[in-house]
């Protein structure tokens, strides 16, 4: 990552701080006076996307941070440790989105006020913008810590969904008279948690496997082979593994060349190997060639 993408990778993390803290007072206060379950759980969920932007913010700092003797690939690990306590954070807040709802079922029935209502709106209108800008930033940079908190913001828009359902069902049912649709309520903040530990599920899969040296998988490796079977010298690419480390790859090629040449010769051919594949791709960070030789 350059400094420019650096710049923007930060940049969208203190929008998703800044959004999401506003949108968490925002629905929490119109929450509790209006005695909205469903928009409470909803503002639990802002909340918790403070904390995952934070996380992504302190990640990509610390994926950046250059090569040392402990950590000769670098530090992008650190992006998908980030992206892992992200889940974890998520997976927390819905379970005590749906614990806080199950309860509310068992007490009095408490229609939410209007207000209730056009906090959701708000919610639901604001998070999708959130979403769309964090995730073309994430693509856009390759950061996968970026993306995870961008399908964060996504599942806040069903929750905000959610929420609205829920708080309009209970408006209706007290302007109706009819109690049961009152507690379609704390209903919408039950289906807000299972919402939000489905993402926190989808997200953690992704994070653990790149954590646990992941290769890209044969689609995305055959230009990296297609480039390198190229160069001049090169008689047939053997093996090719591109380790991901959070949004750069870490590229193992095994290479073979006539077995005539000469040591320094086919020392000439993974040099221009590993030259080629840097130029020609951004998100490759660094490439390690090993010389077989070839037989016919």
């Amino acid at each position: 990552m350059n400094n420019q993408q650096t710049r923007q990778a930060k940049t969208g993390a203190w929008v998703g701080i800044i959004g999401n803290l506003i949108l968490a007072v925002l629905k929490g206060g119109i929450g509790w006076f209006s005695h909205s379950r469903a928009l409470m759980a909803d503002a639990i969920h802002s909340a918790s996307d403070v904390i995952g932007s934070m996380a992504v913010l302190i990640g990509v700092r610390a994926a950046n941070l250059p090569p040392d003797e402990e950590h000769p690939y670098g530090h992008g690990k650190a992006e998908s440790v980030a992206a892992i306590i992200v889940s974890i954070l998520l997976g927390l807040a819905g379970l005590q989105i749906g614990y806080g709802s199950f309860k509310a079922l068992f007490g009095p029935a408490i229609a939410p006020g209007w207000p209730a209502a056009a906090a959701a709106i708000v919610s639901m209108l604001a998070k999708e913008g959130m979403f769309r800008y964090k995730y073309m930033l994430g693509k856009r940079i390759g950061s996968q810590a970026i993306i995870a908190n961008a399908w964060e913001h996504r599942s806040d828009v069903y929750s905000s969904v959610a929420a609205l359902v829920g708080i309009g069902g209970a408006l209706l049912g007290e302007q109706w008279e009819v109690p049961l649709l009152v507690q379609l309520d704390p209903v919408a903040g039950m289906f807000v948690s299972v919402l939000v530990l489905q993402m926190a599920w989808r997200l953690s899969k992704e994070s653990i496997r790149s954590t646990l040296d992941q290769v890209l998988p044969e689609e995305e490796s055959r230009e990296l082979v297609k480039v390198a079977a190229q160069v001049k010298g090169v008689r047939n690419v053997d093996v090719l593994r591109a380790r991901k480390h959070g949004f750069y790859v870490i590229v193992d090629i095994k290479v073979a060349v006539d077995s005539q040449l000469t040591v320094e010769e086919g020392h000439q051919v993974g040099k221009e190997v590993k030259r080629q594949l840097l130029d020609r791709f951004d998100h490759v960070a660094d490439v390690l060639v090993h010389i077989n030789p070839y037989h016919i």
